[in-house]
Parts: structure tokens; sequence; C-alpha cells
């Protein structure tokens, strides 16, 4: 498909929600046939100006961007199999030759597929599971007594320059409801289900855990082996701190827990370690979802600990209710991560993630974690902005860091959803708007050279790569 420069709006709102600190710009959402020809009224220039509207009818971003959708649901992949649908999380990677350098004209993708029982039709085998035969058994997790699991992995060769996709197959089969996960620092993909389905009639194994996919430059599968120790939960992103080796992650449930697993063996995860979960010091049990009232507050670094856990893989789904028990803080719906820092390049990087209904309008949260944000080897928990206002923030999913030190976020509300930019200093814009349909965004990372941006419109099954004046540090 041809590139379009794909348009949109932007206004500023006159409020900030009641109560809320540390946010400094608010954009409404406000009816879009009275904005079309209104100028920016952003006094503070953050973002990227105003969003004008595409004539397509599919995404809206700013003057001088274009898009391109790429590896559209059910196009068929360089392995036979089917593109299939529900793209969700999503990491890019550098294209590295045989003799270990850098082809900068290209860049490889890894893509989750939030796919669960009810998806028959976004299948990778086909509807029918026709298309089974061309996939070696053994690489499949769960075969489901003749109806195999459709979620897993897709892994694409995108060419930067030509803006095309070169190759595509399927890299991880046989897995279910595929949602979020994390690029490591020694170069593949952490997949995470989310889901705690069990084996029995339909089912011929236990779901709810963490897969390991390398990046390959040929079609190939992954080796379907669940990372045990990392625990078996409703899991949904990692991010993974490069200097100690700790992995972070999130929980999708509305009292989840945040957790972490130190490996015996920094990069290989399969050999074992600790899984644990956070606790706030002097807050036993502290319920950082602040529905009923801000008991936290943005901006006040709170030093936290960890509770070890046991029976990692939960065969009663009870981990976190386990975690309570020991003091462990609860969040709301603990979603989108990544390992990044406002600043590249300078030493205060840390584990930030979203809370997607967190907050006393269940808009959405983003925390950060810090390593030794304290001192003396004590972490730092931090609410980095709680907007209480959807129209700033509805319900934040998957989140990266730019090349420039903004945060991007993915929506996954009501109504229109939009991606929504942050800045080191809380200030947050629009940068484009869904207009096609109500489908949350999901996935969005940028290429090793910083020049696009991907992301996936989830329910449409598109996976869109967009370039344009991107900002520099």
């Amino acid at each position: 498909m041809d590139p379009i420069t794909r348009r949109y709006f932007l206004r500023r709102s006159s409020a900030v929600a009641a109560g809320f600190a540390g946010l400094h710009t608010t954009l409404a959402r406000g009816a879009m046939s009275a904005l079309l020809d209104e100028p920016n009224t952003n006094p503070s220039g953050v973002g990227y100006g105003p969003m004008l509207r595409d004539p397509d009818g599919i995404i809206d971003l700013p003057k001088g961007f274009s898009y391109r959708i790429i590896s559209p649901m059910s196009a068929e992949m360089d392995d036979g199999l089917i593109v299939p649908g529900k793209h969700d999380g999503m990491a890019s990677y550098p294209y590295i030759n045989d003799d270990g350098t850098i082809d900068h004209e290209r860049c490889i993708l890894i893509r989750n597929h939030e796919i669960s029982e009810a998806h028959r039709t976004i299948s990778p085998f086909g509807s029918k599971q026709e298309r089974m035969d061309k996939v070696d058994p053994s690489k499949v997790y769960d075969l489901g007594h003749g109806r195999a699991s459709r979620g897993g992995c897709t892994t694409l060769i995108y060419n930067l320059k030509d803006q095309r996709v070169e190759k595509q197959w399927l890299s991880l089969a046989g897995t279910e409801h595929n949602c979020a996960g994390g690029a490591t620092p020694w170069g593949s993909w952490i997949s995470c289900e989310e889901s705690v389905i069990v084996k029995g009639e339909r089912y011929e194994r236990d779901h709810g855990y963490c897969f390991e996919v390398p990046v390959t430059h040929e079609p190939e599968l992954a080796e379907p082996k669940p990372i045990r120790a990392m625990g078996r939960m409703n899991h949904e992103a990692v991010c993974i701190d490069p200097d100690s080796g700790i992995v972070y992650m999130t929980e999708d449930r509305h009292d989840s827990l945040l957790y972490r697993f130190i490996p015996n063996t920094p990069g290989d995860l399969h050999a074992g370690g600790k899984l644990q979960a956070l606790v706030i010091l002097n807050r036993r049990g502290a319920d950082t979802r602040n529905w009923d009232a801000q008991l936290i507050r943005p901006n006040h670094p709170m030093p936290c600990g960890w509770v070890t856990m046991d029976d990692v893989e939960s065969p009663h789904d009870d981990l976190r209710y386990r975690g309570y028990a020991k003091g462990a803080a609860r969040f709301a719906r603990g979603e989108g991560m990544w390992w990044g820092s406002p600043s590249p390049g300078v030493q205060d990087s840390a584990a930030y993630f979203a809370c997607t209904n967190g907050g006393a309008a269940g808009a959405g949260q983003i925390w950060r974690l810090i390593p030794n944000g304290i001192g003396d080897g004590m972490d730092a928990l931090e609410l980095f902005i709680e907007p209480n206002d959807v129209s700033v923030l509805q319900n934040a999913d998957n989140i990266t860091f730019s090349p420039w030190g903004d945060i991007m976020v993915c929506e996954d509300g009501q109504g229109p959803q939009f991606l929504v930019g942050v800045t080191p200093d809380g200030e947050l814009y629009q940068f484009g708007k869904n207009s096609y349909n109500s489908s949350e965004f999901a996935g969005v990372c940028f290429s090793p050279d910083g020049e696009t941006m991907f992301v996936n419109i989830q329910n449409m099954g598109w996976t869109i790569a967009i370039t344009g004046p991107w900002k520099s540090l």
C-alpha cells in the first residue's frame, strides 16, 4: 500500500483534572467538527502541533507524517501460514548480517497475537486448521487435542528504505492470548500469555507462562518452552534491567501485583531464579489504585522492598492473593512496560509501566520503578502521572520510549483511541488517532534508527509504519 500523509487535529483543554499534580498540559477530545479549523493553542510547544484529519479515515497524524499499513491480517506468509489477527505487543531489532555488521536498511520486528479460543477465523493455521501440515507438531506448545492454540508470535523482516515487508513467518506457535511482553538486552523477545487456562478436555497443557523467541533472519519456529520460574499468571508485559539482568513484570488484573524475577544466571531465564512481589515499605498491603482517594500522589518516591513467592506455577491462580498476605502492594491492571530513560544516555533508567484503570476516574496511571532509587540498595516506586481525565488519557496500555525521551502510550478505552506522548516533565499530547474504528492501539515501538514508529490497530489486524519529522535530542 502506498504511503499517504495522514492528518488530524489537536486542541488543548483549559483545565487540569481536580486533585491532579504533575501534569502540565491537557488535551480535549471534543467534537471533531468543532475543531478541524482551530489552530494549535498549546502554548508549551510539546508534541508535534495540530493533527489533521486523514482523508482515508484510518489514522490521523500531525502535518508532515505519513503511514503505511504493513502485514495485514489474513495475508499469506513465507512459511505458507496466514498472518494471524489481534496484533498486540511488539519490538524491533537491528538486522545483523552473518559477519556481525548491521544492515541499516532493514530491521526485524517480533509481534504478539492476542488470540484465544474465540478467535477461530484469525488463526495462522486457517479457520479449520487446514494448514497445520506446514508446522512441525513438536514446535507447537499446545496441540489442543486436535485444535491447536492459535496465539503466538510472528517475525517480520522490514526494509526501512523501501518501506515494505520482505519476509514474515510464524515464530511462536500453540500459545494462548499472547498480549504484551518485552525485548531482552541480549536480543530476543519475551512473549507473555495473558491466560490462566488449564489442561483438560480442550487443552493439553496449562497456560499463563512467558516464552522466549529468538531473533532470526529465516523462517523458524521457537522452541515453545515455558519459563516456569517466572510464574504462571495473567502475564502482561516485561522489561529487563540491562545491568543486573533482573526482569520486571506486570499482571493484567484489577488487583494485580508488580513482580520481579532474579535469574540465577542473567541472560538465561530457563536456568531458574527467584520470583518476588513489590512491597511499599511502611505501607503493608498498599492499594496504589487510588480508586477511592488519592492515597498516593505523583512525584513522591516511596522506598520499596520485595517478598519472595513460592509455588510460583500457582495451580489455583492465587499467586497475587498469597502476595497480598505477604504485604505486597496492589495495582490497577498492570499492562505496558518499558525499560528506559527520559534522557537517553544518562544513568537514570527505570522500569516504567502503565496501570490501565488506576486513579479515581479509572483513566489510568503511569509509574516508574527506580532500582536503588533511594540508595543503599533500596528501590523507589513513584507515580509518574495520573491524569484522572479521559480527555487527557484514557486507559494507558502498551508503552515505549521514543529516541528523544518521550514516552509513547497506546490507549485501550472506549470511543476514539489515541496515541499519546508524555514528556519527561509529565506533559501530555495527542500524536495520532484511530479514525477508522474504536479499536485499541497496541505494540508501539521504534525502529533501531529511530526513524520509523511501528504500531498496531489491534482489531483490524494492521501493523502501521509511521515516518516523519521526528524530534532529536
